[in-house]
């Protein structure tokens, strides 16, 4: 079940929008704990974990990241799509 608050998730698939393979990547990057998620900036995660995998990962999972770090911060849960056209304008502006 997931949680419905950050304090309420003990594993990363307790974590909305987070299942076993966006897990499965979060351990990959050094991430074991939900609580780790609060201090990551979830582009520099998915920056990561396309470095490590050697493959550009879908855009889909920077929004993954994106919900999964704001829970973790204390926002509500959202759907992953929610945060769509702000990476869109993220990534579509020079750094």
């Amino acid at each position: 079940m997931k949680a419905r608050h950050a304090a309420e998730a003990s594993r990363l698939t307790d974590i909305p929008n987070i299942g076993k393979a966006g897990a499965a990547d979060l351990r990959l990057l050094g991430i074991e704990r939900p609580a780790q998620l609060a201090n990551c900036d979830p582009y520099a995660l998915y920056a990561r974990l396309c470095a490590r995998t050697g493959m550009r990962h879908d855009p889909c999972v920077v929004d993954a990241f994106i919900s999964a770090v704001r829970f973790m911060q204390g926002e509500p849960a959202r759907p992953w799509w929610h945060y769509t056209d702000e990476r869109k304008r993220r990534l579509a502006s020079p750094p």
